[in-house]
């Protein structure tokens, strides 16, 4: 084991943060929204709904989802609710996913 990498250790409440997270990114249905707002533009849960063939309730638990975990963040104009990425290391985790399974 490399003791010199040892010091930048992540603590415990740390690594549960970042299993938390993980879990929310842990379903298919997710990572397609994920995929879909990191492209820059914000989505309603109806225009997400159509997109995948989710039904309303479902997409609305994935967002919510998302944004309790910190992921997402959601602004309303007029009587529609527009998600958007709020993490800014989004990118670099799916990234990551694409070099390994794309």
């Amino acid at each position: 084991m490399d003791h010199e990498n040892s010091t930048h250790l992540l603590s415990y409440q740390s690594l549960v943060r970042a299993a938390e997270c993980l879990k929310a990114l842990a379903h298919p249905n997710r990572l397609q929204i994920i995929q879909l707002l990191l492209e820059g533009e914000p989505y309603t849960v109806m225009e997400i709904k159509q997109m995948f063939g989710l039904t309303q309730s479902t997409t609305s638990a994935h967002l919510r989802f998302l944004q309790c975990c910190g992921l997402l963040t959601s602004s309303k104009l007029g009587q529609s609710v527009y998600y958007e990425i709020s993490e800014p290391h989004l990118e670099d985790i799916v990234n990551c996913i694409n070099r390994r399974f794309g």
